[in-house]
């Protein structure tokens, strides 16, 4: 076998089938597997799965185990020469993981040279995500990050470490560090680091595990030709309890792999509160902007009313088989437009292309999976996203 997807699920039911979905989708001309790992979550996911997705392997721990030891279990049964560690509130595109297979076969990697490969991530309102590339946080890069030094001299190699910004977003290169969201690498490799240190919960354990890589004489790669949605807001709330756990996970890292002196310690230790703080802040949620007007664009007529009468507004439709591209490129898209894509005659990459190109312009996205009955979507990636039942007369 090819290729194992290993999603780790968390009590995100809705988010989950979306990126079910898509990867079902993305791989149907691949010899792959769809491995879910269920930390015990209290919503429905798992019936989701056994009931819409019975070629999915679902693994459902008894107890949350944490982030590291829930995609440990989940690669121990994996069969493919790759796999790919995928976070459930993602969608990707139907040729995301041909694309990425093809790169890594790909002259442009040596033999034996390959550690992690990330794609280009983006949230929920088309914005790239950089966290997508980085670099090792060590002292210094560290330090350009807690003052927002990075910001001030993005050209700078001195400052610019952080989110590798040495790469722009659309440039394929070599990073040290990549995203738990997305990471694709060989099994072989996987074990032979011992996968993610089950020590540390969550938080630090992307960076721990492309470090790893890095160690052995690996090359990790950020990989910009498919963009992937990452919803982010919904893997984690925020809280007193996430700034605790980003606390103690930075400090693992650094104990981990670096000899630190006594003044060193006390300086990171301020700034991980620092840092953290700023997270739990940006993490709060703000109030949301109510869409104005409606665009669907699908091929049902009916399903036009019946968002019309959820909105309680008037929606707006845009045949997508026979109008598609031309009216919406002439269609006027107003600021406070809800674009809403159903996925039924709507590809998952077509959708990932709307958001980025209709981008800090006041446009929200919303997707319909197929055979789905609810609407789903995020317009921040601090907070939680929003999910609308549409009712199974739809389907």
């Amino acid at each position: 076998m090819q290729l194992s997807v290993i999603i780790l699920n968390y009590n995100v039911r809705y988010f989950l089938e979306l990126c079910v979905q898509s990867v079902q989708s993305a791989l149907e001309n691949i010899d792959a597997e769809i491995i879910v790992v269920d930390n015990n979550s209290s919503d429905d996911s798992c019936c989701v799965i056994k009931s819409r997705f019975p070629k999915v392997k679902l693994i459902q721990n008894s107890q949350n185990v944490g982030f590291p030891k829930g995609n440990n279990i989940g690669v121990a049964q994996a069969k493919g020469e790759y796999i790919c560690i995928l976070n459930p509130d993602t969608v990707v595109a139907e040729d995301t993981f041909e694309k990425v297979l093809n790169f890594v076969t790909s002259s442009a990697i040596q033999k034996n040279e390959m550690g992690i490969v990330g794609v280009k991530l983006i949230d929920g309102t088309g914005n790239f995500l950089p966290e997508s590339k980085r670099g090792i946080p060590i002292p210094w890069v560290a330090f350009t990050k807690i003052t927002g030094l990075y910001k001030l001299f993005p050209k700078s190699k001195y400052f610019n470490q952080f989110y590798a910004q040495h790469l722009s977003e659309d440039q394929t290169g070599k990073v040290e560090i990549l995203v738990g969201a997305f990471m694709f690498l060989k099994k072989e490799l996987y074990d032979e680091v011992g996968g993610f240190d089950e020590d540390c919960f969550m938080y630090s354990d992307d960076i721990d595990l492309s470090y790893m890589a890095l160690q052995k004489g690996k090359t990790n790669y950020y990989f910009h030709e498919t963009t992937v949605i990452h919803y982010k807001g919904e893997s984690t709330i925020k809280d007193g309890t996430y700034m605790k756990r980003f606390q103690e996970a930075m400090a693992f890292f650094y104990k981990k792999h670096f000899n630190v002196s006594f003044l060193f310690s006390v300086f990171m230790k301020m700034g991980i509160v620092f840092f953290s703080v700023i997270k739990r802040i940006q993490g709060r949620a703000k109030t949301k902007s109510v869409s104005e007007n409606f665009l669907l664009l699908s091929t049902s007529e009916a399903l036009v009313k019946i968002i019309a009468l959820l909105v309680q507004k008037k929606v707006n439709f845009l045949e997508w088989k026979s109008e598609k591209e031309v009216n919406l490129s002439s269609n006027s898209i107003k600021k406070g437009t809800q674009i809403i894509m159903d996925n039924e005659f709507f590809s998952f990459k077509e959708c990932i292309k709307i958001h980025e190109r209709f981008k800090n312009k006041g446009i929200t996205f919303r997707i319909i999976p197929k055979n789905a009955d609810f609407i789903i979507g995020s317009d921040s990636s601090n907070d939680r996203g929003e999910v609308v039942i549409i009712g199974k007369n739809y389907i």
